[in-house]
């Protein structure tokens, strides 16, 4: 009698035919060019290069890279180089078997190294593999750890004068197994409110939106659709019992019937980039209520960038003022568009039609775009409200 193969099994299954395996949610991030190419570098080096690109999600399948890394190692029998996804967003993590090419500085360098933050995942692949082939990624990882280094000495003598001095992030012979508690304190500290979010498997993966905001429109919507669906599945299958959920509850259900909604009428990105950002607020609700339920604290939502719902997270909160206007908006902002903002600079905005001309979606006419209207969800609370009695992106 045949057993169906374990998830480990399959992707092992999948690496002996390709180096590359990227699951089906997330085929958009990396061309067949771009694996080709990034095939025939790794083949450069004198061992095996696996990548295995799947979500990251606490109590799914496949929770954390470490666990996707030694499951796959140990499946497909083969010593080498294995790079993943880390449970923090869409950044790269590298495991080595078998020899020591500094697969995991190279990783490490690159997703701590700011110049990468918004650049392609076929970017930082063929940047971790220039980095083995040419024996420099320990130098690398040491350069840019001193530099983050600085700018947080820096960022304490301006905030914190009184403050003790904050953690080195350089190791040197220590070894990258120490930077997994002490380099990456500092790292995540700007990155916490993610974190602290990973505790959920209700919650919407956030390499969603690193898969998103390289996607074109085609590429969107069949993104978007089968995120509706599995919000629809996930609330059939969570079960949370208990009177002091109902108004999450609540919340999650016209979340998804304001997203379902939505795409159905969906004419471009910026409707596409709402059902994701309503999506993302449904799951909160939902994550929040089995939290409670449990007995635990509710999971503290995470407001999606203002100024382009791509970005992702935004754990910071922005006095802004536009181009050409007096108000100042108060607004969550990405690190690039909060560093942006900072330096007098055009964020990365999220960009709409308007009598056939590209406009930032904000600056669209409200009574046309709830988008604008609403700043998707920034500039007033009733967002998902709104969506369910009507307030179409596009008004006749």
């Amino acid at each position: 009698m045949s057993t169906e193969p374990s998830p480990g099994e399959r992707l092992a299954a999948a690496l002996r035919r390709s180096l590359i395996y990227v699951d089906p949610s997330l085929a958009s991030a990396l061309s067949g060019a771009d694996r080709t190419q990034l095939i025939t570098k790794f083949r450069k080096l004198p061992v095996p290069v696996f990548v295995v690109l799947v979500p990251l999600v606490k109590g799914g399948t496949w929770s954390d890279d470490e666990q996707v890394a030694t499951v796959v190692h140990a499946k497909l029998g083969r010593d080498g180089i294995y790079i993943t996804f880390s449970d923090i967003g869409d950044e790269l993590r590298a495991k080595e078997w078998g020899g020591d090419h500094q697969a995991r500085y190279a990783a490490w360098a690159v997703s701590l190294n700011r110049a990468y933050d918004e650049t392609s995942l076929s970017t930082r692949l063929n940047r971790i593999a220039d980095l083995m082939l040419s024996g420099t990624a320990k130098k690398e990882y040491d350069r840019v750890s001193a530099e983050i280094n600085k700018r947080a000495e820096e960022r304490r003598k301006e905030e914190e004068p009184n403050s003790s001095p904050a953690l080195p992030i350089s190791l040197g012979a220590a070894g990258i197994a120490a930077a997994g508690i002490t380099a990456v304190l500092l790292w995540r500290r700007r990155r916490m409110t993610s974190v602290r979010r990973t505790d959920s498997a209700l919650l919407l993966p956030r390499t969603v939106f690193s898969t998103a905001k390289r996607a074109n429109e085609d590429q969107l919507r069949d993104q978007a659709t089968n995120e509706v669906i599995a919000f629809g599945e996930l609330l059939d299958e969570t079960e949370i019992p208990g009177d002091k959920t109902g108004d999450l509850m609540t919340r999650a259900l016209d979340a998804y019937q304001a997203a379902g909604k939505v795409l159905d009428g969906a004419t471009g990105i910026p409707d596409l980039a709402g059902v994701l950002v309503l999506l993302d607020q449904g799951r909160d609700a939902l994550a929040s209520a089995q939290a409670i339920a449990s007995g635990r604290p509710p999971i503290p939502p995470s407001p999606l960038c203002f100024f382009n719902p791509f970005h992702g997270d935004a754990p910071t909160k922005i006095e802004w003022r536009p181009v050409g206007s007096r108000r100042r908006l108060r607004v969550h902002a990405c690190r690039e568009c909060t560093r942006a903002t900072r330096a007098k600079e055009t964020p990365d905005i999220l960009m709409d039609r308007e009598d056939g001309h590209d406009v930032p979606y904000f600056e669209a006419d409200p009574s046309q775009s709830v988008w604008a209207e609403t700043g998707y969800g920034h500039l007033r609370t009733d967002l998902i409200p709104r969506i369910l009695r009507g307030d179409q992106t596009r008004k006749d």
